[in-house]
């Protein structure tokens, strides 16, 4: 992964290196030990914010080089606009903020942690610290030169001043954990095709084995024995042997139910004999992001040592038009039973999640399941890329849900399940078919997962237009988003804490 922004806290009293960062509200006012790091300088903000008509809104930066009254090489403030109405989101966005003023080259960055009337609280400043390595990542593995103009690689240390650095990195350190689950699914659906195949798919999960999760590979025998004739069916066109791997974190009581969270790991998508079109068929090499969100939440819970007990279950396929490929009116039939008419190839993921769902559901118990799924393009015309799609047959998980997400900014948005909308993949032939037609896309593609949960609390996340190619924001610059690590890893906090209560 690139991460080569070190980030780290000091107290106060430490000396400004290289850049300084400093905050103010609407009405221009620093905080105490600002005013103090600043000297004389604190009056150049005040010419510089009237010169640039810089009001202090949130998240605007006035970028001021070579104060005078200051042994800095830059001083930037960030506007809180009211502080005291301040968000972890906004936090985050701040720390975005600050570590897209980073230049090219090594360097180094001093934050002032403080609020116009007070120090910034542990988790205040911690949250400042995530938002900066989550915007540092970038992913050039590939790049052997760079263009003119194109950014260079970034190596700086952060250093964060706080009033109480034995707090700070306290409450840092499991969102430490969570920024690297994050970037590790980022990792995971920036890679291409060629390299990010079933079986190095679930090799790189099997790494996760060095943090105490168990970690069970079924390969295509296995499957067959299973009965997963849904998700092979998908696998046959390719050359490349499918996979499901099965991951446990065991953290909590060993009486204790787990919950589960299954994503649909595709990991290039031509459509199949209902082949896609060649325009944009190479961002079909993330259609994968449900799988990369499973590993990298295992690896958050597992490296913040969270005390719950959690399955993680990704279905790893290509699908590939050659002469083994499944074809329209083709049926298979799934690890439940069930019988399924193939109506299109390219509506596949369903397929994948039928048999992960119905093996979890069955072997593992879980209190509830998640699922994640680059599932259909309807979502996205329906919420666009600022929500993901949310199902389920849970009011309660529902709500969690949706309260989580405005927690992170990475927001859901629930949507219609019902049996009138059965009769659309109702199938005169099998069971049911894999695809209801145009209207209500999504719908009918969650509709069909439904039938394969078993009657456990359960969630869909149609994340078709969050997890790639989503617009950049302060705190993601990368094609791959990592959406659904943070929201579901809050999930499974808050979930366990108020069962606790």
């Amino acid at each position: 992964m690139s991460d080569a922004v070190k980030v780290g806290f000091v107290p106060f009293s430490a000396p400004a290196r290289g850049i300084l960062v400093a905050f103010c509200d609407q009405q221009l006012k620093l905080g105490t030990a600002t005013r103090k790091a600043l000297g004389a300088a604190a009056e150049t903000v005040k010419r510089a914010a009237a010169a640039n008509q810089f009001k202090g809104k949130s998240g605007a930066a006035l970028d001021i080089l070579a104060p005078e009254g200051i042994k800095v090489d830059r001083l930037i403030v960030i506007g809180t606009d009211k502080a005291a109405e301040l968000k972890e989101k906004d936090l985050l966005k701040f720390g975005g903020v600050a570590a897209g003023k980073l230049n090219a080259g090594s360097g180094a960055m001093t934050i002032i942690a403080e609020l116009p009337d007070a120090a910034m609280t542990a988790d205040q400043a911690a949250a400042i610290a995530t938002g900066i390595r989550l915007r540092a990542y970038k992913f050039d593995r590939y790049k052997t030169k760079k263009k003119d103009g194109e950014d260079g690689t970034v190596q700086a240390d952060v250093s964060i001043a706080v009033d109480d650095v034995a707090s700070a990195r306290k409450a840092f350190a499991p969102e430490s954990s969570i920024v690297d689950g994050v970037n590790l699914a980022r990792e995971l659906v920036n890679e291409p095709p060629n390299v990010l195949y079933p079986e190095e798919f679930a090799r790189r999960a099997s790494q996760l084995r060095k943090l105490g999760v168990t970690v069970e590979v079924l390969d295509v025998k296995a499957m067959t024995k299973l009965g997963m004739g849904a998700l092979l069916g998908v696998g046959q066109g390719s050359v490349r042997p499918s996979r499901t791997v099965i991951m446990r974190w065991n953290g909590g009581k060993k009486s204790e139910a787990p919950v589960a969270f299954v994503g649909k790991g595709v990991c290039f998508d031509t459509g199949g004999i209902s082949i896609k079109s060649a325009g944009g068929m190479e961002d079909m090499k993330g259609d994968m992001g449900g799988a990369a969100c499973v590993v990298g939440l295992m690896h958050a819970l597992a490296a913040r040592k969270a005390r719950v007990n959690v399955v993680g279950a990704i279905g790893l396929v290509e699908n590939m038009p050659d002469g083994n490929a499944q074809r329209p009116g083709d049926i298979v039939t799934s690890m439940s039973g069930q019988t399924i008419e193939i109506i299109n190839t390219d509506a596949e993921g369903r397929l994948v999640l039928a048999d992960v769902l119905w093996y979890v559901a069955k072997k593992c118990k879980p209190k509830f399941m998640v699922d994640l799924a680059t599932l259909t393009g309807a979502i996205m015309v329906a919420l666009g890329t600022d929500h993901a799609g949310l199902f389920s047959n849970n009011d309660e998980l529902a709500e969690r849900l949706t309260k989580v997400g405005l927690e992170t900014g990475e927001k859901v948005w629930r949507m219609p399940l019902g049996p009138e909308y059965d009769k659309q993949i109702d199938s005169q032939f099998a069971d049911m078919k894999n695809t209801g037609g145009r209207n209500g896309g999504s719908i009918t593609a969650a509709q069909f997962l439904q039938r394969f949960v078993d009657g456990t609390p359960w969630a869909h996340l149609d994340i078709a237009g969050t997890a790639m190619g989503a617009p950049k924001t302060e705190i993601n610059q990368s094609w791959g988003s990592g959406y659904g690590v943070r929201l579901l890893d809050r999930l499974v906090s808050e979930y366990y804490e108020a069962r606790k209560s």
